[in-house]
């Protein structure tokens, strides 16, 4: 098992839609297993107030057919560095969301954030979420737009199972 991080930094999460924060799609015969996640939100001021607080659901959804856009290639990095690159592939911050497609998806997990308390979420690998190459893909979402815009930080941990 190789263990690889995908961070991202100040992105923006807009009050107009929902985003998928990081979407990785596992190459043939190498499945893999999301084993934690963190989430920060970095705009200084903007959501610090109480009457900025909100609380915005996040999914864990397996099978999503077709791949978001309005982001950009996220970049696999290894823990360990002296491990080879990657097989998967990510993306990060698509504001336009993966879409379902034909096949068969899963809500692997629903989760809550309040924004203003850093998310630190790690599973155990007997819990951890898993996806192969044939279910195309595994995304972690914000289901829904916030109240206002919010500037994100994120790192997503993954292994690549050989």
């Amino acid at each position: 098992m190789r263990i690889y991080t995908v961070p991202f930094l100040g992105a923006n999460l807009p009050a107009t839609n929902a985003m998928d924060l990081w979407d990785i799609a596992p190459a043939t015969n190498k499945p893999v297993v999301l084993l934690g996640m963190s989430l920060d939100n970095v705009g200084v001021g903007a959501d610090a107030g109480d009457a900025q607080e909100e609380l915005l659901p996040i999914t864990i959804v397996r099978g999503l057919a077709t791949v978001g856009s309005g982001g950009a290639s996220g970049t696999a990095m290894p823990v360990q560095e002296n491990d080879t690159a990657a097989s998967f592939t990510a993306r990060v911050n698509d504001t336009t969301v993966a879409v379902v497609g034909g096949g068969a998806t899963n809500n692997i997990a629903g989760l809550g954030w309040n924004v203003r308390v850093p998310m630190r979420e790690f599973w155990p690998l007997e819990l951890a979420p898993t996806c192969s190459a044939a279910q195309t893909r595994i995304v972690v979402k914000i289901t829904t737009a916030g109240a206002d815009a919010i500037t994100l930080n994120g790192t997503l941990w993954v292994a690549e199972l050989l």
